[in-house]
């Protein structure tokens, strides 16, 4: 296998492009989701364009005249490559190069990039490595060019970054070898689900889009300590980690990836492993920022990335995080989602209640118990203190009174010894 390459960091100083197909179309948006995913990049987008077109050129993504405005823009503004807003083919790189004789990245790459310097497990390292390398390989002419040239940068870094010259046969093995290894890992992930479905332990996946705040809610919820900056992806990795509610009770909190529009498939593909988790959670907490001008869009963009990834028919409590940076009262409604909350992870407000919610759903789901046991089946109200909620626990000279909500799965083999409680 090819060794990794030594890569400089170096700025990049690139343009922004878009094509806007249709009236209402949101191009200068994306354009600028796009410059804050350039940014988490260690770029800085020094300009952009925006072409009006009935369908993108199938062979430089840009019209002609367009074409020659933006070699224009490149030498004013010194800029060492462009971003295209969508997706390339390997002509349309091919042809941008060919054109504008510079380095040709799009929104693929970028993301591409971000993950790749994000990635700290070694599951992240090879899902990025494996999305990467799927990208490359259909690719390869036009990168080949494109990155030897300037040696660095945005798209040439990380666990996924080969020597260029590797033809597809090696790209190939090695994506078979990637792909065993994620095998390993999911099995890995199905060994611990399984204990945990042993253990009747409740499982709430955290998702949303990227920066709408879930890391700092389950630091704020578990105090689990992960990084949480203002920025794209800043985690990667799932994180699973308990939180304590207030009867007593703890449901387990697992992080997940954030969503963007756009989300290249080949990361779709390569993360669904760790995406998983949130399909074999009992619930999924969706965090929104509410202070976003894009929410409902941005809603809309996690709804079609779950149903993408088949994700259906949980219980869903969209909380509406930063509330603290509302500058007036606004109307908060998510009609897809079956509970809804307001807080502000950052300080703290409407956590408690939304403690509270989530322990009135797990008491939904659960069946109450009156019983008295022998002390010879003491065990029993160990078992129930760990899997359900203990309300009562009174010790009389014939028994323990117990009091408890106790799993459905668990009231059967519960309700064979002692008797009803008095």
């Amino acid at each position: 296998m090819a060794d990794l390459i030594e890569l400089k960091e170096e700025e990049e100083r690139v343009i922004l492009v878009g094509v806007s197909t249709c009236e209402e179309d949101d191009t200068e948006r994306s354009l600028d989701e796009l410059a804050e995913l350039v940014r988490t990049a260690n770029g800085v987008a020094v300009g952009r364009m925006i072409q009006n077109r009935e369908r993108i050129h199938p062979g430089t993504y840009l019209g002609k005249g367009k074409l020659e405005e933006l070699r224009d823009q490149i030498e004013e503004f010194k800029a060492t490559g462009i971003v295209c807003d969508d997706e390339l083919s390997p002509a349309q790189m091919r042809g941008l190069e060919e054109a504008l004789q510079t380095k040709v990245m799009d929104r693929t790459m970028v993301i591409l990039d971000i993950f790749a310097a994000h990635a700290t497990s070694s599951e992240g390292k090879i899902q990025v490595e494996l999305a990467q390398l799927k990208y490359r390989a259909v690719r390869l002419v036009g990168l080949r060019s494109s990155l030897s040239r300037l040696g660095g940068g945005i798209g040439t870094r990380g666990p996924g970054e080969k020597k260029l010259e590797m033809d597809r046969r090696l790209i190939h093995r090695r994506i078979g070898q990637l792909k065993e290894e994620l095998e390993g890992v999911k099995r890995h992930r199905e060994i611990s689900r399984k204990k945990r479905r042993q253990s009747h332990a409740m499982s709430a996946a955290i998702v949303g889009y990227t920066n709408a705040g879930k890391s700092t809610l389950l630091n704020r919820l578990t105090g689990a300590g992960i990084l949480a900056e203002d920025k794209l992806f800043a985690t990667l990795d799932p994180t699973t980690r308990g939180c304590a509610l207030p009867g007593g009770e703890t449901i387990l909190l697992t992080d997940t990836v954030g969503f963007i529009r756009k989300l290249p498939h080949h990361l779709i593909e390569a993360f669904k492993s760790t995406l998983e988790e949130a399909r074999y959670s009992d619930i999924l907490l969706h965090v929104a920022d509410c202070s976003d001008d894009q929410m409902d869009l941005r809603l809309h963009v996690v709804y079609e990335t779950l149903r993408e990834l088949g994700i259906q028919d949980k219980i869903i409590i969209t909380v509406f995080n930063k509330i603290d940076c509302l500058t007036e009262e606004a109307v908060l409604r998510d009609l897809r989602s079956d509970y809804q909350a307001r807080i502000s992870a950052k300080t703290g407000e409407g956590i408690e209640e939304l403690k509270l919610l989530l322990e009135r759903i797990l008491r939904s789901r659960r069946i109450y118990l009156e019983r008295l046991y022998p002390y010879r089946d003491a065990a029993k109200i160990q078992q129930i203190r760990k899997t359900g909620q203990l309300l009562k626990e009174e010790y009389r000279e014939d028994g323990i009174l117990v009091e408890a909500y106790v799993p459905a799965q668990q009231y059967a083999a519960l309700m064979e010894s002692g008797s009803p409680g008095k």
